[in-house]
């Protein structure tokens, strides 16, 4: 029962009402830092705004969307000050003086362009995942982030999280010997995702590997401390209107083990936007889990991407009692147990642009990497890279 009512709880802090921080209004010292987001997206509330309201050191202050009627409505649900709307409406946002951050969770087609202008615009830039189309779009962003000396990231909320942490800590402590093999899932029901999302929009960035599976990517990336030496197969099962899309995909990589001389670390990673009801009629649950092989046993962390709701950590050792642990918040540090990822990631963020240290940061030759190796998977099973933004940034 109690851990019932602990669900309940976090999900009510993080999700539904965060407590407000104490005299933020009167903090003229250090103003907050003025946030814009591009587009009034369904990911924003949880992902941002949500977390911006228990943080002392920001302001949610505009929004722009495509439609104005759409930009004012979630401006006034939400508490911004601000909105634009229309044709120019995203750039006018740029173009305010006021806003310090830009986030940016328009389509992954769409990443590019509007993170350079933002960039140009002198913005910090919380970007969503994937971070582009192709790896050469990633890397000119952080490159003019670098130039500007901005900050920009990728926004990989679940690697700010004390659980996927946890494993990793328990993996580097050699307490199950070296790891031997890393897997990690994240698949959705049949019928939450519809034919005509964004997801599904090939000139948009679409796919299931560009959405859900940048993150099984990312973990086992994470957890094996390192990049993949090869995509030894990978197969995708194909958008029934648009073969270009796939729908799920499941890859088989290798990593070089970290002792010299013994076989490569395997890792099998599997994404899907369709997840078959079983018999026919009953829905299943979303897969979100990872699990490492090491020499004397193995770890297996539940619900690695959003943590906070519910997980656990399941230690079983080759000899000795299996254990289970749970993370939710860190030892002596920042963060309260009903914080969301994305509430981490929001602290760590504005530790960055604030010149403090984060607790721990994704960088941009992680960002770059990751984006590699989704397009030699996607080589790999016959679809191809996303087509690469043509913008080009006009020069002075």
């Amino acid at each position: 029962m109690s851990s019932i009512f602990g669900v309940f709880k976090r999900v009510y802090a993080a999700f539904i009402s965060p407590p407000r921080p104490p005299n933020v209004e009167d903090n003229n010292a250090s103003p907050p830092l003025k946030i814009g987001i591009l587009g009034a997206a369904a990911i924003a509330p949880p992902a941002l705004v949500l977390p911006a309201i228990s943080h002392p050191e920001v302001e949610l202050y505009a929004v722009a969307a495509r439609d104005i009627s759409r930009a004012e409505k979630f401006a006034n649900k939400h508490g911004f000050k601000k909105w634009y709307g229309g044709k120019d409406g995203y750039q006018e946002l740029l173009d305010d003086p006021a806003i310090d951050i830009v986030y940016n969770p328009l389509p992954n087609g769409l990443h590019y362009e509007w993170t350079i202008k933002a960039l140009a615009a002198g913005k910090h830039v919380l970007l969503e995942k994937p971070s582009g189309n192709t790896a050469e779009e990633t890397r000119r962003m952080f490159s003019l982030a670098d130039q500007k000396g901005l900050v920009l990231l990728e926004a990989f909320h679940y690697r700010f999280h004390p659980a996927i942490q946890r494993v990793r800590a328990i993996i580097d402590s050699g307490e199950l010997g070296a790891i031997r093999e890393v897997n990690a899932t994240l698949a959705i029901p049949k019928g939450a995702i519809r034919n005509d999302d964004i997801r599904m929009n090939y000139d948009l960035g679409g796919g299931a590997m560009m959405d859900c599976g940048c993150y099984p990517l990312s973990c086992v990336r994470y957890l094996a401390s390192g990049n993949p030496s090869a995509v030894i197969s990978a197969t995708a099962t194909r958008f029934s209107r648009d073969s270009r899309i796939d729908i799920g995909t499941t890859a088989n990589l290798t990593f070089a083990s970290l002792k010299p001389g013994e076989e490569p670390v395997r890792s099998i990673i599997k994404c899907d936007f369709a997840i078959p009801p079983r018999w026919g009629f009953i829905p299943r649950w979303p897969e979100i889990s990872v699990r490492a092989v090491c020499e004397r046993g193995s770890i297996e962390l539940f619900n690695f991407v959003m943590p906070v709701i519910y997980h656990s950590i399941t230690v079983t050792p080759d000899s000795g009692a299996p254990r289970t642990e749970k993370a939710y918040t860190f030892e002596g540090g920042k963060g309260e147990e009903w914080w969301s990822t994305y509430r981490y990631q929001l602290e760590a963020f504005v530790d960055k642009v604030k010149g403090r240290t984060p607790q721990t940061w994704v960088s941009p030759e992680d960002s770059i990497a990751n984006m590699e190796w989704i397009e030699k998977i996607y080589e790999e099973s016959g679809l191809g890279s996303r087509p690469q933004s043509t913008y080009v940034l006009p020069t002075a």
